[in-house]
């Protein structure tokens, strides 16, 4: 991927080339700028990456990160950058996300609310016709929240303002209930409004994913409810990383240049003003705008000694990245052969087959044991877990009649008290015994297996404290106070750098908007 030509002068180097970084990469090369996307690792992709990683089994594709497509549909960056023409497909899951209850039940995400709501009438006619009001609320809340995801908070933006205002005086009948949703918590939303144990479970083991879910402020987490109801969930044919390739492609075909294996040491800064980036090799880059779609804290470490106040480095390093103390853990399996969940299955009177779908494994009281186990430093001790199959969707992602398996537990400890070394073992064969239970074929058919933990995830992609969102989810990190106060806007302190990753609005996801964004950022700086 390395450019023939290795000029030393540019318009714009880019630290990062993740999605975001190639996102902002397309937008700035399509607008006439010489742009430079430096990576460290030896391919683009970052998050949205995927590769041939369990050496047992070299034709198992692996997905180390984003699996599904979410908030990207609700965006127009595939549309802008032309990734469709560069080779980039999906489809669309159907269903998408199914929950499994212990007792052998399991309850349906469908695209179509009133169809799930008629799911969930199997267990509660009450909370069937309560679901129906709540989605609602949900798009409603989204009607304000969405347009706000896809423009530059730093910008005036009137015309998205005055929308949400009539969104709101459009909805005034339910605007305590909007208001609640979006400052309250996720399972007090669930609570309060539904009384069925696996309709609860279910909404719970959903929206964990994104952080604690007793948390003030976590009751945005149910967005991911209106964009699969509004949008649907996607997954990329051929793996996560043909976004990226197509966005490589794109940066391409608009003049952009690459340099993988190329790390960067320090991001020059002379009297407050950025001017190029210096690599670990010593080489020196000129340029008259840096953009890093690292995390925020990383890029401000990498600033030349002197040139911050200690307030920004300060503020910066005390932004919270997995400060509630949890981090997925991720194991991928290879297996022999394809799954099944034979228990559920055989419950289900409508034969739905159960391995496409994204499983959402375990109950509510699960999901608030793990994340108070995790803020201990503790293994958890109940089951909790996303299972997903790539390969049930994308038969061409593994050796025919094989699975690749995608678990994720979300909330495993960052810092264990006694140290990832010592609990790792027990940690990874609890997960896999857990999903064993519901889908049993996982540990008779494992030809090898991939695990990352928060640490390692960290040292790989640079990512403070492993934090996949780089800045933790909440209203509170939204708009222009993402990542932190100051740190959000159109400008930064060092004149010429801007944020250009998940830790900027609108946030974590593959969605491609915070490159967009930075791209925007450094136009107007630029002119």
């Amino acid at each position: 991927m390395n450019s023939a030509a290795q000029k030393s002068e540019y318009d714009v180097v880019i630290v990062g080339g993740g999605h975001n970084g190639l996102s902002a990469g397309c937008y700035l090369a399509g607008e006439g700028k010489s742009v430079l996307v430096l990576e460290a690792l030896d391919k683009v992709g970052g998050m949205a990456s995927s590769g041939y990683l369990i050496p047992e089994a070299p034709n198992h594709l692996v997905h180390p990160c984003a699996a599904d497509l979410l908030s990207l549909r609700a965006h127009s960056v595939v549309e802008e950058l032309q990734l469709e023409r560069h080779g980039f497909k999906q489809v669309e899951l159907k269903p998408a996300y199914v929950y499994l209850h212990p007792d052998g039940t399991s309850l349906v995400f469908w695209r179509d609310p009133k169809k799930t709501a008629e799911e969930i009438r199997k267990f509660s006619p009450q909370d069937a016709d309560a679901y129906v009001k709540f989605v609602e609320v949900i798009f409603a809340l989204l009607d304000v929240v969405h347009p706000m995801m896809r423009v530059d908070p730093a910008q005036k933006n009137l015309g998205v303002k005055f929308k949400a205002f009539r969104t709101l005086r459009k909805h005034k009948a339910i605007k305590p209930d909007i208001v609640a949703l979006a400052t309250g918590s996720a399972y007090g939303a669930a609570v309060e409004r539904f009384v069925h144990p696996v309709t609860i479970s279910a909404l719970t083991c959903l929206t964990g994913a994104a952080g604690p879910v007793k948390a003030d402020g976590s009751g945005l987490y149910f967005a991911v409810l209106g964009f699969l109801h509004r949008f649907g969930i996607g997954r990329p044919i051929g793996g996560m990383q043909t976004i990226p390739n197509a966005m490589l492609s794109r940066f391409k075909e608009l003049g952009g240049e690459v340099r993988t294996e190329a790390p960067v040491a320090e991001i020059i800064s002379r009297e407050g003003k950025a001017t190029g980036v210096r690599l670990q090799s010593g080489e020196v880059i000129k340029a008259r705008a840096v953009v890093a779609s690292c995390h925020p804290k990383v890029a401000l470490d990498m600033v030349t000694a002197g040139e911050l106040e200690r307030k920004w480095l300060t503020r910066i390093a005390m932004a919270p990245a997995n400060a509630h103390g949890g981090s997925p853990l991720k194991v991928d399996i290879a297996l022999s052969g394809q799954i099944s969940v034979p228990l559920h299955q055989s419950r289900r009177a409508d034969g739905l087959n159960l391995r496409g779908p994204v499983l959402l494994v375990g109950t509510a009281e699960a999901v608030i044991e793990n994340f108070e186990s995790a803020a201990r430093g503790e293994v958890p001790k109940l089951p909790w877990m996303w299972i997903a199959t790539p390969s049930a969707i994308d038969e061409s992602q593994t050796p025919q009649g094989q699975d690749i398996v995608y678990l994720y537990p979300p909330a495993m400890p960052v810092n264990p008290r006694e140290g990832w070394d010592a609990i790792r073992e027990q940690a990874v064969r609890q997960t896999i015994e857990f999903a064993s239970q519901y889908v049993p074929e996982i540990a008779s058919m494992e030809i090898g297996r991939r695990v990352e933990t928060a640490p390692e995830l960290a040292k790989r992609l640079n990512a403070h404290n492993g934090c996949v969102l780089h800045i933790d989810t909440s209203i509170f990190r939204s708009s222009t106070m993402r990542p932190a106060a100051g740190l959000g806007g159109e400008t930064l302190p060092i004149a010429g750098l801007f944020f250009g990753g998940a830790g900027i609005h609108p946030g974590g996801g593959v969605t491609g908007m915070p490159g967009k964004i930075a791209a925007g950022r450094v136009k107007r700086f630029l002119k």
